[in-house]
């Protein structure tokens, strides 16, 4: 390793008259935004990243080196595992560039970010540049004028400890992919990787697969009633004769069947039909009420791995686009930086949160003292402060004048940020035991006796059908030996439900938790197991291909440390100790490295002993075939049925996953492969034959085939749920064909109303025009081909259910709104009563009877609710302020400028983003 011995330079002169000052931070738009907060006479430029890395390919591996064999590692293994670092073609400007800036000032400030990577990037400028002025680190996590000085008047040497740490990371990542990748191209399929990070993400993701794999549905039925007193509720039924009813968690995964042990009652769809009939008018009891008082306390403020999982739930960005925006609002000043493990806050922000939620909420919803939170995942490092607005008064997100990503993300942080300095939520569940005939049943309820935090922020959830349970439905006011009456009772059949796949938030959240890799690279890793075909989205989840099966197998039988989660989290722990001087970088790299145990004597023995047929089977049990990485894809293959036959190949359709492939569906591939697409007719219209096929998402048809060499894909339809291949006939396929098919035109709007097949099952569409449409999903015993115009107008006037299949009911129509005519509704909410109109929800204000709320006060509620959204497109009379403000920042700008038109005569760098006042 390098000796990491570069310091700072030089004594501290004071920043006082006539100083002549260069300070060099990353990025252009950080460079803008930080010049206007330096004195006169400091010149700011950008390094655009690094500057120096180890070689990328054998292109940029120095003439001198070339017949080393250790050059295309980068990293000297046998000296001490000296890195070998070049300055890349792209970079050669900059540096000159930023040395001729250099020539004619005082002292060198290096500014980049405070964590081990801007750490880094200084270390290399300080080598490469080798001033001859002094050099100061100058280091802040928030680019406000407050923090820029502060920064000035108290700069430090570049900490070597963060340097090594970094170097370390770098060189165990640069040995591990280029030691083992190669392997992988050999053994497996050529263009794999293998990462120190990236592997155990994927090893991650297959094993949840496998656990989907190996997973058996079973089923069972319970009853559920609608009941009466002193208002509507339901209950469902929780025991017969006294004896538990089973429910999902009684199930043993591995059969489907109840797990041993368990005394319950599982019941069938004919005895829960057969209950529901008896129990039609049968008598009904309270026998029990209980309340609980439940707190929830706010959510904690958000670092980079919790800001990512709820970017991801509520905004649906990936982390890359996470990371991307908030890189963009902290080098703007808009928030702190975005790189941080900690969740705490300065007294600043405290004071600033504080002020913000009794500004907004009134000082009952703010506790007497600040609130302080700690760490809770592994590795965490409290060196920076939490992600939050930045300044000592937080922006509302409207006085920003953000649009779009930018105003979404700022808005999440600054909720966050603000709730986290509330007082706690207070509710209250409410449990109902009744009793009819042998049948007990339970009813729950839960209402909210104080928002608190809620009033401000509630956080997303990767199980939406669990976060609606923490919705508000009241019970109506029972006592026992109260005596409900039972209007409705209704069989109800579950099955239960495979472990979840990974989406990235909750793959982001496992990693964090596990302690593996760092929340910084999060967003880069995920990009590399999807952009490397180890993972495919599948709407919010990541779903594992059968070359991430392969690689991981392979991985596990003769690598186990490197895809192990305990033995990265120890890596990770190593590298922490080393940041903090606590333990040696080399010493550990040999340790990784060489040796019989080591990471190179593992891989020579792979060579010889890893057989490629072997490493490129895939295992899968249960498909009768064997799946295997060819060249061109996966493919399966298995003994001819024929004595004596050879074997029977068929390649998988591309992008298929394991979790498409069973049995039958091999089968079908294998007959497809050997007979050839199968004609179940000529289409009647167009003259060519209609063809049953097999794909990514299952058994399809398609009018004729594509012809060779042509883009144009031929018109397919996939077949609906519950129909198999063999009950296709030629009508149904040429009225799939003919999906979405118009039924007439809405009576109202005088607008296409279609009949379709998605995704996710058979639909009916109302076309509003102008990129608006309402869908209604077809219930059992619709048939998409067959439903009529009336049935469809009949099912777009019922409510739209609410998530979790509940319609909410409006408790009084208030009126038509003047402009549109469209229904202005009040509801009884979460945290109260609102109106709503269209898309658009307003809270009723406190105080008032929102049964007597009249139309014009309903209307302008909703109007000043509105005018946040417009003005985030910056599309209002309102918006028009940031701009005149920009225009005064241009022509204070360019009065400022004349020295840089004076420095671009000298050939000043413009891509330094240099300039000089």
């Amino acid at each position: 390793m390098s000796s990491g011995t570069s310091k700072a330079r030089g004594t501290k002169p004071k920043g006082g008259f006539g100083t002549r000052a260069l300070v060099i931070v990353e990025s252009p738009t950080k460079a803008k935004t930080i010049r206007g907060f330096l004195p006169d006479g400091f010149t700011v430029a950008a390094s655009m990243g690094h500057i120096r890395d180890l070689p990328g390919d054998a292109k940029e591996i120095p003439a001198k080196y070339k017949g080393e064999e250790w050059a295309r590692f980068g990293v000297n293994v046998e000296n001490d595992f000296e890195p070998l670092y070049i300055v890349p073609s792209d970079k050669k400007k900059v540096v000159k560039e930023l040395k001729d800036l250099l020539k004619d000032v005082d002292i060198l400030y290096l500014a980049t970010d405070e964590d081990r990577e801007g750490e880094s990037i200084s270390w290399h400028l300080l080598e490469v540049l080798s001033p001859k002025v002094s050099v100061q680190r100058m280091v802040f996590h928030e680019i406000t004028k407050e923090a820029i000085q502060a920064a000035l008047e108290d700069t430090r040497d570049v900490n070597q400890d963060l340097v090594r740490a970094q170097e370390a990371r770098r060189i165990l990542d640069r040995l591990v992919g280029y030691t083992l990748s190669p392997l992988l191209w050999k053994k497996v399929a050529f263009g794999l990787s293998a990462g120190r990070v990236q592997s155990v993400a994927t090893r991650l993701i297959v094993d949840r697969e496998r656990e989907r794999l190996a997973f058996r549905t079973g089923s069972y039925w319970d009853l559920s009633a609608a009941l009466v007193q002193g208002g509507e509720f339901e209950a469902g039924m929780i025991a017969l004769d006294g004896k538990r009813l089973a429910t999902g968690k009684d199930f043993d995964e591995q059969t489907g069947q109840i797990a041993a042990g368990k005394d319950v009652v599982q019941l069938d769809e004919r005895t829960a039909r057969e209950l529901a009939e008896r129990l039609q008018g049968a008598p009904w009891k309270v026998i029990s009420v209980e309340e609980t008082p439940r707190t929830m306390r706010p959510y904690a403020p958000f670092t980079t791995s919790t800001l990512q999982q709820e970017a991801n739930r509520k905004l649906r960005l990936s982390a890359k686009q996470t990371m991307q925006v908030a890189q963009k609002l902290y080098e703007r000043g808009f928030i702190t930086y975005m790189r941080t493990d900690s969740v705490a806050l300065s007294d600043q922000a405290l004071s600033a949160a504080r002020a913000m939620a009794n500004r907004l909420y009134g000082a009952e919803y703010v506790p007497e003292t600040p609130r302080f939170y700690a760490n809770k995942v592994a590795n965490a490092q409290e060196a920076h402060e939490a992600i939050r607005p930045a300044g000592s008064t937080f922006r509302t997100p409207e006085e920003t004048g953000l649009a779009g990503q930018e105003y979404a993300v700022y808005d999440l942080i600054w909720k966050r940020t603000v709730a986290s300095q509330m007082k706690d939520a207070k509710k209250t569940g409410t449990t109902a035991v009744l009793e009819a005939l042998n049948t007990t049943f339970k009813a729950t309820g839960l209402r909210t006796d104080f928002a608190g935090f809620l009033r401000a922020y509630v956080e997303g959830s990767d199980d939406p059908d669990a976060a609606l349970e923490d919705r508000d439905t009241p019970l109506p006011p029972l006592t026992v030996g109260d005596a409900p009456k039972c209007t409705g009772i209704e069989p109800v059949g579950h099955e239960t439900k495979p472990p979840a796949r990974f989406t990235e938030a909750s793959l982001v959240k496992a990693l964090e938790e596990n302690g593996v890799g760092r929340p910084s690279t999060y967003a880069s890793i995920i990009g590399t197991i999807v952009d490397r075909g180890y993972v495919v989205r599948q709407g919010q989840a990541l779903v594992p291909t059968f070359t991430a099966f392969a690689v991981t197998d392979l991985l596990i039988a003769h690598f186990g440390q490197v895809v192990d989660v305990e033995f990265t989290k120890k890596m990770e722990d190593t590298l922490d100790a080393i940041s903090e001087g606590k333990e040696d970088s080399l010493a550990y790299l040999r340790s990784f490295y060489l040796g019989e145990q080591g990471l190179q004597a593992q891989t020579a023995r792979g060579e010889k002993e890893i057989k490629p047929s072997e490493a490129r089977k895939v295992g899968i049990e249960g498909l009768g075939a064997t799946v295997r990485i060819g060249r061109f894809g996966p493919y399966v293959e298995r003994d001819s049925e024929e004595p004596g036959g050879e074997l029977v190949r068929a390649s998988l359709p591309k992008d298929a996953t394991p979790a498409d492939l069973d049995a039958d569906r091999i089968d079908a591939i294998i007959k497809q492969r050997a007979e050839g697409p199968a004609s179940i007719g000529v289409h009647p219209e167009a003259g060519e034959p209609i063809y049953l096929l097999d794909g990514q998402y299952g058994p399809y048809v398609q009018l004729g085939l594509q012809e060779e060499g042509s883009k144009e894909k031929p018109k397919r339809a996939s077949l609906p749920k519950g129909v198999t291949p063999d009950q296709v006939t030629l009508p149904m396929a040429v009225g799939l064909l003919a999906l979405p098919r118009l039924l007439g035109k809405h009576p109202e709007t005088d607008r296409p109303v279609k009949a379709g097949l998605g995704r996710f099952g058979p639909y009916i569409l109302h076309d509003k025009g102008k990129g608006e449409a309402e869908f209604r999903s077809l219930k059992a015993g619709d048939d998409v081909l067959t439903v009529t115009f009336e049935r469809a107008i009949a099912l777009l006037a019922e409510p739209k259910a609410a998530r979790g299949g509940r319609n909410v009911k409006p408790l009084k129509e208030i009126g038509a709104h003047p402009k549109d005519g469209q229904p202005v509704q009040l509801f009884d909410g979460k945290y109260g009563p609102y109106v709503k109109h269209g898309d658009l929800n307003a809270s009723v204000p406190k105080g008032v009877d929102p049964m007597t709320f009249s139309l014009d006060a309903a209307v302008a509620l909703i109007a000043e609710k509105g005018k946040a959204p417009k003005g985030k497109g910056g599309r209002t009379a309102k918006r028009a302020a940031p701009k005149k403000a920009a225009k005064k920042s241009t022509k204070k700008s360019t009065k400022k400028a004349a020295p840089k038109k004076k420095a671009a005569k000298k050939s000043a760098p413009k891509k330094a983003a240099a300039k000089k006042s």
